[in-house]
């Protein structure tokens, strides 16, 4: 239940602050990474449910900041998560490698459309987020493949 309200309550205090300080994309580009994060375990743990959550995320975006700054949030949200949807959904693959798969694929598309609509495209803020995203999302990756190889060498020592 906390990756579900810190999901919903990371998107709109992402959205607002895009929406009160357009000026500091550079910094709110950063904190995209936590929001890609909590999506994956919000999917992880409610699977399709992730819908809903961004839903109420995306509702609440539009009545807390600039409806712009909302649509854009959620048509890259949206479309990001369509991806993360299918690669949940049709792969078997353990969870850490459908993490990753999941944001190799949606995160570039995330962030292109979201900024892209917002206008503020630049190299700065794009080389921001994916550094940010990925980064987080690889320390997730890398956590849950140690975790999981150490269940594993426990299970075969019982």
């Amino acid at each position: 239940m906390l990756f579900l309200l810190s999901y919903i309550a990371s998107v709109v205090l992402i959205n607002f602050a895009f929406s009160a300080a357009p000026h500091l994309d550079v910094i709110w580009s950063a904190w995209g990474g936590l929001v890609f994060i909590l999506r994956d375990m919000v999917q992880a743990r409610f699977g399709h449910g992730a819908f809903v959550a961004m839903l109420v995320a995306l509702v609440l975006s539009y009545v807390t900041s600039d409806p712009a700054i909302a649509l854009a949030s959620a048509t890259a949200f949206g479309l990001s998560e369509l991806i993360d949807w299918l690669v949940f959904t049709v792969t078997r693959r353990p969870l850490h490698d459908r993490l990753w798969i999941s944001s190799a694929l949606s995160i570039p598309l995330d962030t292109f459309i979201f900024f892209g609509m917002i206008g503020a495209l630049t190299p700065p803020v794009v080389l921001t987020a994916l550094g940010s995203k990925f980064a987080g999302v690889t320390c997730v990756w890398l956590a849950m493949a140690w975790r999981s190889r150490r269940t594993t060498a426990a299970s075969r020592l019982m």
